[in-house]
């Protein structure tokens, strides 16, 4: 990553998690919005986002845990089945445009959260009635799955859940959501971890500028509201950069078949030509073979293959 594009995510990053640090989010959804704005690959947004999620995610916990806002019994059923799932989401791999179309689709549900959040006005507030440990375990489990393949953190699909559904007031929403957050943020980062990823440097200075956003947002978020323009400016931001990967994604899924019929191909040149390779290699032993018949035997291969792509190519023109 170049060091314009650090500064500029660093300063972004800022922003973005004191808004989410404000209603106990980590922002996974903000950087990733941020990031595909600025142009960067889908598979290298996901681990920026779950890495960020977990420095800022921890600061949102304590900051709403040390208001008294977070209960232990009602958390951990979410948990239990929320962290395996995570890890195994985390652990795929994605091609490049369903990963965009994916991630895409989970900032228009945080956009939506946030303009519903911010309209509703004083929605939440009243009597509130906890789910049963079973609805908590089956919500946990889908919901840390959705968040390992993403690259979220979860928070942006329990949050409206519970305040929907009528299962904790909004400050205890924020609480659970934040150590919710955290958790399948690590558990996401395992996965990936067994996929191949590993750490870089230049996480470190967006991890620092996240976590300065974070504390400013939790401090002031665990004690007064977010104002409520500042959502709905953040909402029209997640909806800009949805539709820019939800686009790009199945743009690139619906115009793949081509480059599929390619890969189908091509690797049967190569078993043909080292195919005749092995042949000639066992007539050696037997004796020595005339060159000439070694490369008619692979030009006749090439050009029949290249028949084959030719054929190919047509049907897949007659076919557009």
């Amino acid at each position: 990553m170049a060091a314009g594009d650090t500064a500029l995510l660093a300063t972004l990053f800022v922003v973005v998690g004191a808004l989410y640090g404000s209603v106990g989010h980590a922002g996974a959804s903000g950087y990733l919005a941020v990031m595909a704005l600025v142009g960067m690959a889908p598979d290298s947004m996901r681990p920026v986002a779950l890495s960020v999620n977990v420095a800022v995610a921890a600061i949102a916990f304590a900051s709403y845990a040390a208001a008294g806002h977070f209960s232990w019994r009602f958390f951990v059923p979410f948990a239990v089945a929320s962290v395996p799932a995570a890890f195994l989401g985390g652990s795929l791999a994605l091609p490049a445009d369903w990963l965009r179309a994916a991630i895409g689709a989970s900032l228009a549900v945080a956009a939506a959260r946030l303009a519903w959040t911010s309209l509703a006005g004083k929605r939440g507030t009243g009597p509130t009635r906890e789910a049963s440990v079973a609805v908590r375990l089956a919500v946990g489990g889908a919901i840390g799955f959705a968040a390992g393949v993403t690259g979220t953190g979860g928070g942006i699909f329990l949050s409206p859940l519970m305040l929907f559904c009528g299962w904790a007031e909004p400050k205890r929403t924020a609480a659970t959501a934040s150590l919710f957050i955290l958790v399948n943020s690590i558990a996401g980062l395992g996965g990936l971890a067994v996929s191949g990823w590993s750490p870089t440097v230049d996480l470190v200075p967006l991890m620092i500028a996240a976590s300065l956003g974070g504390l400013v947002g939790a401090t002031l978020g665990s004690r007064r509201a977010t104002p409520r323009m500042l959502n709905l400016l953040l909402a029209v931001v997640l909806t800009l950069a949805a539709a820019k990967l939800i686009t790009g994604g199945v743009a690139a899924i619906a115009g793949g078949s081509s480059a599929v019929s390619e890969n189908r191909v091509l690797p049967d040149r190569r078993v043909e030509l080292h195919s005749l390779d092995e042949r000639g290699k066992g007539r050696d032993s037997l004796g020595p073979v005339p060159r000439s018949d070694l490369t008619g035997e692979r030009d006749l291969a090439r050009r029949d293959s290249a028949a084959r792509v030719h054929r190919l190519d047509r049907a897949d023109a007659v076919a557009g």
